[in-house]
């Protein structure tokens, strides 16, 4: 059983390929003419997308079909009037569909493979939408999670707009926020319904989420109907990806930052993914083969990824061009690769042959 792994970087799409034991990567690429990549995905089938895309190359989303020997780009149909769209964000593949969100915050949907796009319009005429602002990175839809048992329930992650649901493949919205701080915010104004900087989400199953945020680590035993704080142990509050095992949901992976205003790097300069096994009561820093001295490292939102090996592989990507990688769900720790450029995005594919 082999494991790819796919980057999105500021310079093109990178893969990583491993043999089934998971210890020698070959590396491929850059693809996608350089381009800046925000986000690389599998549909599960053998086909791969990317998202991409500046003000100075303009936006559209990459597809391979053969691993990067060949692609195709199409951008038809990503388009809102009167407003600028400057980049695709984020990707997402369900049975039939592929779904992409952009900056300005908005969601579009693909049902011929990317060859054209339509935009789900009652996300972005939400009646919130007036009290979106935009964060750090700006207005951005940078998460798409589908329901693998049900497609038409999406959770999408905006900043700084929060956490929206739609149980109906778009048509309708609403937002799903409840016991998530903005701390950013005036004392009484600290857990509004619109508002919260999330960062990324994953699902867990059972509709179990897990939500690293701007303010806070949470769980959502509900389908995110209501939040609560899993961050005591852990060394910080804020922080960019979260990962899930693909079938233990009480299993989690988070890497904290060591604050929105204090670098943005790992705690102490030291290099560490944080496990829990209990559905985030507890935490357990994994270090072992991690840097520990002078590691100023980020891990930006969407650059985490675990495979779906008997025995879990973790992986992530550094602002600064090193891939991680751990065989054994975090206990132990390699370099895969490094003196990439910046890594913007993390996605596996698991070879089941």
């Amino acid at each position: 059983m082999g494991v790819k792994i796919l980057l999105g970087t500021n310079k093109g799409a990178f893969f990583l390929q491993s043999d089934a034991p998971r210890e020698d990567w070959a590396i491929h690429g850059p693809f996608c003419d350089h381009w800046p990549i925000n986000h690389v995905a599998g549909d599960g089938n053998g086909r791969i997308y990317a998202a991409g895309g500046s003000e100075w190359h303009g936006l559209d989303v990459w597809r391979t079909d053969d691993f990067g020997k060949s692609w195709a780009r199409s951008g038809k149909g990503i388009d809102i009037e009167g407003e600028t769209i400057d980049r695709v964000w984020s990707l997402a593949c369900t049975a039939g569909s592929v779904f992409a969100g952009v900056r300005p915050a908005a969601l579009f949907r693909s049902e011929d493979g990317g060859e054209t796009w339509q935009h789900l319009k009652a996300l972005s005429e939400h009646p919130s939408r007036g009290q979106w602002q935009p964060g750090g990175a700006g207005l951005t839809l940078h998460h798409i999670v589908p329901d693998p048992q049900d497609p038409a329930r999406i959770w999408v992650g905006i900043s700084t707009a929060g956490v929206f649901f739609t149980e109906d493949g778009g048509r309708s919205w609403e937002p799903r926020n409840h016991g998530t701080r903005a701390d950013f915010m005036p004392e009484d104004q600290r857990y509004p319904e619109i508002g919260q900087c999330v960062h990324g989400i994953a699902l867990a199953g059972n509709d179990i989420l897990y939500q690293q945020n701007h303010c806070g680590m949470y769980r959502s035993d509900d389908a995110g109907k209501t939040w609560r704080s899993i961050e005591a142990g852990l060394p910080s509050s804020f922080g960019f990806p979260v990962s899930v095992h693909p079938r233990d949901a009480q299993t989690a992976w988070y890497i904290p930052m060591n604050g929105d205003s204090t670098g943005r790097y790992m705690p102490d300069a030291k290099a560490a993914v944080w496990r829990t096994r209990d559905g985030g009561a507890t935490w357990h820093d994994m270090r072992s083969g991690l840097p520990q001295r002078h590691a100023y490292l980020t891990v930006l939102r969407q650059a985490m990824a675990v495979d779906s090996c008997e025995s879990v592989g973790v992986y992530f990507g550094t602002a600064s061009g090193t891939v991680f990688g751990s065989r054994d769900e975090g206990e132990t720790w390699d370099v895969l690769a490094e003196h990439l450029p910046m890594i913007t995005s993390v996605e596996t594919i698991t070879d089941e042959a």
